[in-house]
């Protein structure tokens, strides 16, 4: 089939950009190299090939970082031709297609619509819209690790990503048929596959260690129902083919019913939704002030007495106390990464901001039915914050925020301080301790300490994951002092900063 011919057409075309990355505020991204493949969906075997470099209206456009992630250099292009050379190409080959691609509907269908808008031409439109990458975080789990493209062949034991167009969307298509094997598998023997099975859905990872504390993060963005600028229809196997059902195919309408579903199950919900905690929050907020003085302390781990530290922040290089903090010091940088994704990094005098705040209270402790997409607890905490607090947070919403936004994020920004008054009466913020994963083995990243009547602080050694231990020791009500980093996120449409907990020092019961 000719792909400039729009029809009735059925093919899904895998396209992937390289593009520049910007390297100031209002600048925008050019496209360095065009890539696609239209694949069968009943056969999964690519009928026919488009790739082309791309000519960048400015060269100075392409920086080292950019030649560093795709090594496009501006020798490479200077001779190539310019979208509006290629345009009727692209879009002959996307125009009335299933569009797929890893992260497309965040960051290759906004490129492809602004270049199309420049040169003055109508934009092709998809007849629907596969993101492997939102699609497989749901239904294949992270189970290999970050879901980037690279880790996710390096999982499947595909090669090295080259970050060149038409190799990553042939791997793409290749990392799809072996998600869709491995779940078809697991789904028609779960008796053997999911509990016997090495690459299980529970919390696996690869060898090296990897933090998995509800997201990181931040390279991750999700698949929105419809296209940027139009409602596009969901895929169905009767969209494609009027035949048998596919495993791709089966894995994007099993995600939209989903969508739609009522997703109480702890395990698959959003990490960033409050609601689930809404009725337990509403009850525990009425009988705070009568908590725990009268309990005997739980039994505690083992305490390391070689580990025993001074008292107060200076006992943890790097982090501010809150009165050392100056609002109008707070800064940000970014780090740039491949496909245009960004990591915000938030300073204090041109330094990573980290802070340490004494007497904390604990307004809702760690529950522990909650887990992460891994299969892993959600190990978090609510605490009061304190009006000094609440300022220096709302400072670093403000910057943070301003800067995401302006660099091209669309995700809901999330503030990090919660002033829900209809629960709780002070304002409070959620502290996480991360979970470091190796194999089928977990930790804690966090230092736990606890400091006696006498002032003295030691350690605590945990010689096993104990969630239950974990949640008695940093219950509702008790005081302690945090050492944490704040840490931005962008994922599934949410954005915001995450406190994450370095060392925790619990007071002893009053």
């Amino acid at each position: 089939m000719n792909p400039t011919t729009s029809g009735d057409r059925s093919e899904i075309c895998f396209f992937d950009l390289e593009t520049t990355i910007p390297r100031r505020r209002g600048q925008g991204f050019s496209i360095l190299e065009f890539g696609a493949i239209l694949v069968c969906p009943k056969r999964l075997v690519e009928l026919k090939s488009f790739a082309s470099l791309v000519r960048p209206d400015e060269l100075s456009s392409i920086s080292l970082e950019s030649v560093r992630c795709n090594g496009i250099t501006r020798d490479a292009v200077a001779e190539a031709p310019s979208f509006s050379d290629i345009a009727e190409e692209v879009y002959g080959f996307l125009h009335g297609s299933v569009w797929a691609g890893h992260n497309i509907v965040k960051f290759d269908c906004v490129r492809i619509r602004e270049a199309f808008e420049k040169i003055g031409r109508p934009a092709p439109e998809p007849k629907g819209i596969i993101d492997s990458l939102a699609l497989l975080t749901k239904k294949f789990g992270r189970r290999a690790g970050d879901m980037k493209m690279e880790t996710l062949a390096n999982y499947f034991g595909l090669g090295k990503q080259t970050h060149r167009s038409l190799d990553d969307v042939r791997m793409n298509l290749e990392v799809l048929k072996y998600c869709a094997t491995v779940l078809f598998l697991e789904s028609s023997l779960p008796d053997i596959f999911t509990a016997d099975c090495a690459v299980s859905p529970g919390p696996t990872t690869s060898t090296s260690s990897k933090l998995y504390s509800e997201s990181p993060i931040l390279d991750i963005y999700t698949l929105s129902p419809s296209s940027p600028s139009k409602s596009v229809p969901c895929i169905s196997l009767m969209d494609l083919e009027n035949g048998e059902d596919h495993p791709i195919v089966s894995l994007q309408t099993c995600h939209t019913v989903e969508v739609n579903s009522d997703a109480t199950t702890p395990a698959q919900s959003d990490p960033f939704d409050m609601t689930q905690l809404k009725n337990e929050i509403k009850t525990e907020a009425l009988k705070l002030d009568a908590i725990a003085k009268e309990k005997p302390e739980p039994q505690s781990p083992d305490i390391s007495p070689a580990r025993a530290t001074v008292e107060g922040c200076s006992g943890y290089a790097g982090f501010l106390e809150l009165d050392e903090v100056s609002t109008t010091s707070i800064s940000v940088s970014i780090n740039s990464h491949c496909r245009g994704t960004h990591r915000i990094k938030l300073l204090h005098r041109n330094v990573a901001l980290q802070l340490c705040c004494p007497r904390l209270r604990v307004r809702f402790g760690i529950n522990p039915k909650f887990v992460n997409q891994a299969g892993w607890p959600r190990l978090s905490f609510l605490v009061d914050a304190t009006p000094i607090f609440c300022e220096i947070l709302d400072s670093c919403d403000a910057v943070a925020k301003k800067f995401s936004e302006d660099h091209g994020s669309s995700s809901e920004w999330r503030h990090v301080v919660i002033r829900n008054y209809s629960y709780v009466n002070n304002p409070t913020v959620r502290l996480h301790i991360p979970t470091i994963v190796n194999g089928d083995t977990a930790q804690y990243g966090t230092e736990i300490h606890r400091k006696d009547q006498s002032g003295n602080v030691q350690q605590y050694i945990f010689d096993k994951f104990d969630v239950t231990k974990l949640s008695n020791l940093l219950r509702t009500g008790i005081s302690l002092d945090a050492f944490f980093s704040l840490d931005t996120y962008d994922y599934q449409q949410s954005a915001g900063i995450r406190l994450v907990a370095k060392k925790l020092v619990i007071h002893p019961s009053q």
